[in-house]
Parts: C-alpha cells; structure tokens; sequence
C-alpha cells in the first residue's frame, strides 16, 4: 500500500516514514536544480527568504527544471544540490525529490532537520500528467533552471533516507 503526502507537510509526516516506503505526492511542491538551489539555500543564510513571496515550510524540493516538455528528476548527487540540501531543510524543506545515491553524511544532516529524500522515476511524460499547473516564483533569468512552484497530483515516489537510514547503504 503506498502513502499519500499532500505538501506542505509537518516534520512528524516525515519522521514516521520508512526507507523503501511507496509514496504519492500531492500538493505544492517547488521545482529547481543546479542554478537556483545555492541561490535559495544562500536566501535562508542571510536571511532574505523572509522577504521572499513564497514559504519553504514543510514544503518539497524536487530537482529538475521545469519546460514546455514537462518535468523529470536530475541527479541529486551533484555538488550543487546535495550541497543545499541541509541549508533547504533547515529552511522548511522536508523532503528532496530525485534520483541518485546520497552520501551518509547528508543522511545524516536531513535525519537532524526532520527531512527525507525520496527518488521518482524518470518518466516525464507520467510525471506531466499529475501536474495540475505550474508558477515561475523566483529567479525568472534562470529559465527552465527558475523556481517554479507546481501543483501535482499522485505523483509516485520511493522513500530513500529517512531518520538517518538509507537505501543505498551496503550491510
């Protein structure tokens, strides 16, 4: 049986997932990748994300880019996404969606922020239609690379890190 989510989200819905748990995502969720991660996580450093139109609070970031060809996860393991991923969480970010093997260490920081990472699939054409609509918020210089804001519907995902464990670890 798989999980429904509808984001926003507390960090007690996230702390009472399992690593390999079959979820469904619902809700708003936010969009971005490479170049608006470190500008958002920088946002939360300084400060400036209270000025911001828009509220990461129990939100969901997925890493892609958002174009007319629809959506389909990056790799979360490049330096600049997973290298946000603890500043996103401590921002509100409770869990990060995408595809690729994390390293043990941001296990580790997502287990202290209540956050979790779940991977999708990558089929675009699925994940097109569960998207209900889509918003630029923020950094529209970026293109396809913006963030976006997105109203999704079922969106299926696989539980990876959460509470510290994680599915790519070996025994």
């Amino acid at each position: 049986m798989e999980k429904e989510l509808r984001f926003p989200v507390k960090p007690e819905e996230i702390d009472g997932l399992q690593v390999g748990e079959k979820i469904r995502i619902s809700g708003r969720i936010f969009c971005g990748r490479d170049a608006v991660l470190p500008k958002i996580a920088g946002m939360i450093e300084d400060g400036s994300i209270k000025d911001a139109d828009f509220s990461l609070e129990g939100g969901l970031i997925f890493h892609t880019a958002v174009s007319r060809a629809g959506v389909g996860p990056t790799s979360s393991n490049k330096f600049e996404i997973e290298s946000t991923m603890e500043t996103l969480s401590k921002g509100g970010i409770r869990m990060h969606l995408g595809k690729g093997a994390l390293k043990p260490e941001t296990a580790k920081k997502l287990q202290e922020n209540h956050a979790a990472y779940a991977v999708i699939p990558p089929v675009t054409a699925l994940l097109n239609a569960g998207t209900l609509s889509r918003k630029l918020v923020a950094f529209p210089e970026l293109g396809m690379e913006a963030l976006y804001e997105l109203e999704v519907k079922d969106y299926p995902a696989v539980v990876a890190i959460v509470n510290g464990e994680s599915m790519y670890e070996q025994d």
